[in-house]
């Protein structure tokens, strides 16, 4: 199993300060896992059930954040994701921090600071839009020009 990316790592960060609430720590997760959820990049767990939720996710009803602490208890392995995700997010992950920081956190103070807000969420979905078209072009066969 390839985990990705876990809240726990960011809570025994420096930069994660002790007066901001412990969910700051999946705001960047969760707002991935909800692009994947909406572009159907998400897997299925074995004996699980995560239609409820996930649909939860796509009407907006709970973040990703939230979807991540209550349903994955805080981690992300490539393995939740499905076949297309898996390998976008082995293509990507290591750089959506990056991405992540220059969209939403550069006047912050951490990246922590980041609200967990649609607007913050809809920002990122476009910058993982284009990663995932620029992704998907690369993987084209030479021979497919379409």
């Amino acid at each position: 199993m390839t985990k990705l990316d876990d809240t726990s790592w960011h809570l025994s960060s420096e930069e994660f300060s002790e007066d901001l609430p412990e969910e700051n720590s999946a705001t960047h997760i969760g707002m991935f896992v909800a692009w994947a959820i909406h572009n159907d990049l998400w897997g299925e767990i074995p004996g699980g059930d995560w239609a409820g939720p996930m649909q939860q996710v796509r009407k907006h009803e709970i973040s990703g954040s939230r979807f991540v602490l209550e349903q994955c208890d805080g981690k992300l392995f490539s393995e939740m994701l499905n076949e297309k995700g898996a390998l976008f997010a082995g293509w990507y992950y290591d750089h959506y921090t990056k991405d992540y920081q220059c969209t939403l956190a550069q006047d912050l103070e951490s990246d922590y600071h980041v609200s967990d807000t649609r607007e913050n969420y809809e920002r990122m979905a476009g910058v993982l839009s284009a990663k995932y078209k620029k992704f998907t072009l690369r993987r084209k066969p030479w021979w497919k020009f379409w």
